[in-house]
């Protein structure tokens, strides 16, 4: 009896402390940039497109000095394996797997457009916006996991078509057409919080430029890259 008990107690933590029982998140949102990001195990962020493909792995470096950080992602040295020439013709020659967490791609017998883009990444499944969707949504990431993305569509003013609308129950709204032209496309808040930009009635070196120094505001458990 005691001896199944240990063995049960040891499965128990290898599920728990082992490296590939690390749930795969969504870290980050560039709306800068143009990607998200993907929080893998070893604080490993992995970047995609707004349409799927993977342009980007690595750990992120801030500076001691100040409160910013690399664009640039560091290198990962870990394991990194891809798909070979047995593969589907689709993703072959692309990424596998990055450490523990495996990669998946839509294949030939999928929907056109989801051909070559990320299926998953570790246990995050991704869909898309398909062409019977809103013309500026179709071929853009809808869910990332269990969240769903949403985009303005074609029908919204110029300044925001196509742009992300939405992270979850996150809202993210812009300057319009209407508003002042150093504002224009300019992002007026996420969630709750709304940000001030520098106008016409400031000096010209500063207009259009963001007041507050917060430029990674963390809603939600994501961080908003601007």
């Amino acid at each position: 009896m005691m001896s199944t008990m240990k063995q049960i107690f040891i499965v128990i933590a290898f599920v728990l402390f082992s490296p590939s029982s690390f749930s795969q998140k969504l870290s980050q949102v560039s709306l800068a940039g143009g990607y998200i990001s993907i929080l893998i195990d070893q604080n490993v962020l992995i970047r995609i497109t707004p349409d799927g493909r993977l342009i980007d792995w690595g750990t992120e470096l801030a500076s001691q000095r100040t409160n910013s950080y690399d664009p640039k992602l560091q290198p990962y040295l870990g394991r990194v394996e891809y798909y070979g020439k047995e593969s589907d013709s689709v993703f072959r020659g692309q990424v596998k797997s990055i450490g523990t967490a495996a990669i998946t791609y839509y294949g030939r017998y999928d929907i056109a457009t989801k051909m070559g883009k990320l299926k998953s990444i570790g246990t995050l499944i991704f869909d898309y916006y398909t062409d019977f969707d809103n013309v500026a949504l179709r071929g853009k990431l809808r869910f990332v996991g269990s969240t769903v993305l949403q985009y303005y569509s074609s029908l919204e003013d110029e300044a925001v078509r196509g742009r992300l609308k939405a992270v979850g129950s996150t809202p993210i709204i812009y300057y319009s057409s209407f508003d002042n032209r150093d504002l224009r496309g300019k992002i007026k808040s996420i969630g709750s919080l709304t940000f001030e930009y520098y106008s016409s009635q400031d000096r010209p070196d500063l207009r259009g430029q963001l007041k507050s120094i917060i430029y990674r505001p963390n809603i939600g458990g994501v961080t908003y890259i601007l």
